[in-house]
């Protein structure tokens, strides 16, 4: 039995500090996360030899699950990598944190996908992302089984940037279906919501039990900038909503209630894996009898951590459990 299945890109984050003007240079769009192919991948980190990144397994829900299970739930993640040195790197992250997966049995021939993560001193982080053979996930890499005997289905809207991992998504939603198991959709990023709006609606189907978003997704989704009217709108697609607000916290929206969670006042130096922190925290959250604020004041909490340092995930195990303590304890 797993508490959270998985589904998701296998990417590996490499992070470097950069000024403004390497973004104007490359016109690169700040704050968000651009696909771009292997000769564009390879243009960028040419450009950014001198640098040293910061280097660690990623992808938006692979960051949440590993989050959830550091906190104390038992997940199992669905993903494909090469086999290289790339998707070899990405493979022991997850067994590290003791996440079950798949990914051993279909590493397949090509490149494994990495992402660059680009943060300016202002700690907004731009995203290049090549998926290599992370774009070609499909239904084979599926463990019905694990799914089937989890709690909650969760996946990531990046994926509807891919017609084989949107086709997976969608396969595995209806089978959490039909097992009773919940499912849980990131929308991810702004420009899925704005490029790929047709194909994120055909994973969310006829509507899911839960929908995490930031308050720009949540805009964009509703096509408008009063978000009274965009939670209305989301709520026709999911029973009950986080939506982030940055550092004036969160919302969480229920079929009968709706709550603010605070923020909590602190110095950014790096925004990236602020939402997935977030969700990994509110699925651990759910998972261990919290109610949907204290989840989501949970939520606010690690990211709030998350933050104040660089990288998208701790860089220790120990570090989760430290900062699900200061949670109980404040």
């Amino acid at each position: 039995m797993f508490d959270v299945y998985g589904l998701g890109n296998a990417l590996v984050d490499m992070e470097y500090r950069v000024d403004e003007g390497f973004l104007t240079r490359h016109q690169i769009a700040k704050g968000h996360m651009t696909l771009v192919d292997e000769q564009r991948i390879d243009a960028l980190m040419e450009d950014l030899h001198e640098y040293t990144p910061e280097r660690m397994s990623g992808g938006s829900a692979a960051n949440t699950i590993i989050a959830a299970q550091y906190f104390g739930t038992s997940n199992y993640y669905s993903c494909k990598v090469a086999g290289d040195e790339t998707g070899n790197f990405f493979l022991s992250d997850l067994q590290a944190a003791g996440v079950g997966s798949n990914g051993d049995s279909t590493a397949g021939e090509g490149k494994s996908g990495h992402c660059l993560v680009l943060v300016t001193p202002d700690a907004e982080r731009s995203m290049n992302t090549f998926l290599g053979i992370s774009s070609n996930l499909s239904v084979s890499e599926i463990d019905e089984s694990a799914l089937a005997q989890a709690r909650y289905f969760y996946v990531e809207g990046y994926l509807s940037s891919s017609s084989n991992s949107r086709d997976a998504a969608i396969a595995c939603r209806e089978l959490a279906e039909r097992s009773g198991v919940k499912t849980v959709v990131s929308l991810s990023d702004p420009s899925m919501v704005e490029f790929f709006r047709e194909d994120m609606e055909k994973i969310l189907g006829n509507g899911v039990q839960h929908l995490f978003c930031n308050e720009e997704e949540a805009l964009a989704w509703a096509k408008t900038d009063r978000l009274d009217i965009a939670l209305k709108e989301l709520k026709d697609v999911a029973e009950s909503l986080n939506v982030t607000l940055g550092s004036r916290g969160s919302l969480a929206v229920g079929p009968h209630a709706q709550h603010e969670a605070p923020g909590y006042p602190v110095t950014a130096v790096d925004t990236n894996g602020a939402g997935d922190i977030y969700a990994g925290a509110s699925l651990f959250g759910w998972c261990n009898g919290m109610s949907a604020e204290q989840a989501a004041a949970f939520g606010n909490f690690a990211a709030a951590s998350l933050v104040q340092s660089f990288g998208a995930r701790f860089r220790q195990a120990g570090d989760y459990q430290q900062v699900l303590e200061q949670f109980r304890n404040a």
